[in-house]
């Protein structure tokens, strides 16, 4: 059964059919040629289970308030507010780069919608000041990775919902050290390249020009404040987060900056509705995908075979790594974290890693294999925007590879900086 399930999979994504499909496809393939008692109901009951919780609600509300903001053209307000902190620094638009994107990520919780919004403005604003385009592209895809680890981020949803019994709360807490480390893990990193290659600061500017690019930047950025303190206060879930976000939204883009019209909302509601649904058809499909995997043992399998290398939890740490960062350069991030959640978690719970920790462990491991080829999802998207090859544009994100991984190391082995924030809220 599971030689079925994972060589048609593997036979579809090889013939360029989306993953989503390529899962559903191949679960509906091995049910119906298992020689188990099987039946082909048991598809559509997963596929239903996997969709059919209430948090999953706040996926829906997180891209609508995404796509009002990006709509809105608040995206060069935020780039323009991240100039004010960190465009005097050599290679300054590098920097901005990195900041716009960990604003953005407290907005919209998506890397795809990062690219697709920052990148255009960046990367032309990059190129037109002499950055390599290489090195333009793979500032914009690694840091726009940043937006599904700080909060609100929708893989954390999909994680404490696959995981049981963890607190999307938390893990919006958990998430806001390591995003901010990597963040500035990409800026040292920038700063290096810029003083080996004489990348250029940007201009000085006048403090009225300074305070109102700020004032500019900062109401979309209360976002995050909003739905943080909202959660942490009780005044409402992490759920109904998602909803005030939509508000704040629709009036700040409608009523106060006035970029978004009335008529246009429809079109925003229909594009959102796509995007949520696709998300759903992932989640529904990988739930199906993965009750298959538990139905042939595979996780007891895994994790026998893993005790049978070694016993030590930072080898099995490490294990775990090159697995996750492997699986992440061909799968997008939600059916991953549904199919190795259920392998993994228990593994990593039991080396006496916590549920929160490993979360953030499982989901900047995999952020790593979106800009990462062979497939790298997010790395397609920005050479796409940036026009660059992949091969260039690999290259140029080995040094965010590097960087990143090393924070990543420091979330599994210094538990502190995941589980301190939730352990005082």
């Amino acid at each position: 059964m599971i030689p079925i399930l994972f060589g048609s999979f593997f036979v579809l994504v090889f013939l360029g059919m989306p993953i989503s499909y390529a899962l559903g496809l191949s679960s509906v393939m091995t049910i119906m040629t298992s020689i188990d008692a099987l039946s082909a109901n048991v598809f559509i009951q997963r596929v239903f289970a996997g969709i059919n919780s209430f948090p999953l609600m706040c996926i829906a509300f997180f891209i609508l308030s995404g796509d009002l903001l990006s709509r809105g053209n608040l995206t060069r307000r935020i780039v323009r507010t991240a100039n004010v902190f960190v465009g005097r620094i050599p290679g300054g638009l590098a920097h901005v780069n990195v900041l716009a994107s960990m604003m953005f990520g407290g907005i919209s919780g998506s890397a795809n919608a990062d690219v697709s919004s920052l990148g255009p403005i960046e990367i032309a604003m990059m190129n037109e000041a002499g950055y390599h385009k290489e090195f333009s592209v793979a500032v914009t895809v690694a840091s726009a990775t940043i937006g599904i680890i700080i909060p609100p981020s929708i893989p954390m949803v999909i994680y404490a919902t696959s995981a049981g019994g963890v607190s999307i709360a938390d893990m919006f807490l958990a998430g806001i050290i390591p995003g901010i480390m990597i963040g500035l893990a990409m800026m040292i990193t920038c700063y290096i390249i810029a003083k080996k290659r004489n990348y250029p600061k940007e201009e000085k500017h006048s403090l009225r020009e300074n305070l109102d690019a700020i004032l500019q930047g900062v109401p979309p950025c209360l976002l995050f404040v909003i739905i943080l303190g909202g959660v942490l206060t009780g005044i409402f879930t992490p759920t109904e987060s998602s909803v005030v976000a939509v508000l704040y939204s629709f009036i700040l883009t409608v009523f106060v900056y006035r970029s978004v019209k009335l008529r246009e909302i429809p079109r925003i509601l229909i594009g959102s509705a796509v995007s949520t649904a696709t998300v759903l058809i992932l989640i529904g499909f990988s739930t199906a995908f993965s009750y298959l995997l538990a139905f042939g043992k595979v996780p007891q399998a895994v994790v026998g075979f893993i005790f049978s290398i070694t016993a030590q939890p930072a080898l099995i740490y490490l294990l775990m790594f090159l697995v996750f960062l492997i699986v992440g350069t061909f799968m997008d991030t939600a059916p991953a974290l549904i199919i190795l959640v259920p392998i993994f978690l228990p593994m990593a719970v039991q080396c006496g890693m916590h549920p929160t920790q490993f979360g953030l462990f499982i989901i900047t491991a995999l952020s790593i294999g979106l800009y990462t080829p062979p497939v790298g999802a997010v790395l397609f998207l920005g050479c796409n925007v940036g026009k660059v090859s992949i091969e260039k544009a690999s290259i140029a994100c080995i040094p965010f590879w590097l960087a990143v991984s090393v924070v990543v190391l420091m979330v599994i082995f210094i538990p502190s900086l995941t589980m301190w924030l939730p352990s005082i809220a």
